[in-house]
């Protein structure tokens, strides 16, 4: 349906659902952010109550204008409402800015389907219940801006920064550095063995990928298994698995696929040129992420590759 096929009774029951369901996404939303980030779940909690309070007028005046059961209308059953609801993902992987600016969208999103529905309708009472809360809407979206700057100048929001950026070293960086780690290095053995040994780029590839995608499955049930998170902090083991897992197998593609070229001299001159990159962006990541020095980063990186390395040189040259 079109929102002008749409009588009064429609419109209010409409209305009532579109509230009931923000209520319960800023709930969701204050449950999620409440152990890590109180000052966004705070302002979540008073967002949800003033939809509450919006639902429960509706609600008194629609049984006085057309008595007590009320239609089940949803967004999803007239076209074009409110489309914003359908960008958000799992709460779990959202972060508070993220959650601040989908929640000022559902503001003016529901201001301007009040304003609509304000105007298509006929019955004075609706009309005016509808214009006050559209209205009220664009109160919220400013006192919400308002509420934010408060608590930046009360620091609030740069605690919640900071503990933004260590969970999302926890759930990802870490994971994600170690498989690098894990498959920039340790493939490195059995790669370049197997090309010093049959000096074939075709059997130095089969080995490398096979080691690649090994160690990815390998890493990824590894760092799944190891830790639920409920203790730690670290995330939906899934996650951290398959980030892992990816990481680990990129970590070894890189250097297996210059063995694509049938001229060995030149994959093996790629190859080393793509190991000297992966270490060096495996030292900006710590130095960035884990506050490691970079020079300090870089040494132990790089003689834990070149060891690795020489290992597989005289396994593949004897």
């Amino acid at each position: 349906m079109r929102l002008s096929d749409l009588n009064e009774a429609q419109m209010l029951a409409l209305a009532i659902t579109n509230e009931e369901e923000d209520g319960r996404i800023f709930r969701d939303f204050a449950h999620e952010f409440r152990k890590n980030f109180p000052a966004t779940a705070e302002l979540f909690e008073r967002m949800a109550d003033e939809e509450s309070g919006h639902r429960h007028r509706l609600i008194e005046l629609y049984r006085k204008k057309f008595g007590e059961h009320i239609p089940l209308v949803r967004r999803q059953d007239v076209q074009g409402f409110m489309a914003n609801r359908s960008s958000i993902g799992l709460l779990s992987t959202l972060r508070p800015e993220k959650a601040r600016e989908q929640a000022a969208l559902m503001e003016i999103d529901a201001r301007r389907f009040y304003e609509a529905a304000a105007r298509q309708s006929k019955d004075a009472a609706v009309r005016q219940l509808l214009g006050d809360l559209a209205q009220e809407e664009q109160k919220h979206e400013a006192v919400a801006g308002q509420i934010t700057e408060q608590q930046q100048a009360q620091g609030e929001i740069d605690i919640e920064r900071h503990v933004a950026r260590k969970v999302f070293v926890l759930h990802y960086v870490q994971p994600g550095l170690a498989g690098l780690m894990d498959g920039s290095v340790s493939t490195l053995a059995p790669l370049f063995a197997a090309a010093f040994a049959t000096a074939s780029t075709a059997a130095a590839f089969k080995v490398g990928l096979a080691a690649s995608v090994g160690a990815g499955i390998s890493m990824g049930f590894a760092e799944a298994l190891s830790d639920d998170g409920k203790i730690s902090g670290r995330g939906t083991p899934t996650i951290r698995g398959a980030v892992c897992g990816l990481m680990t197998t990129v970590g070894g593609l890189g250097h297996t696929l210059p063995f694509l070229f049938r001229n060995f001299h030149l994959a093996m001159t790629v190859a080393m040129a793509v190991v000297v990159v992966e270490l060096s962006i495996i030292s900006l990541i710590r130095w960035r992420y884990m506050d490691t020095p970079f020079l300090s980063a870089s040494f132990q990186v790089i003689v834990g590759g070149l060891l690795v390395f020489l290992a597989g040189w005289w396994i593949g040259a004897s």
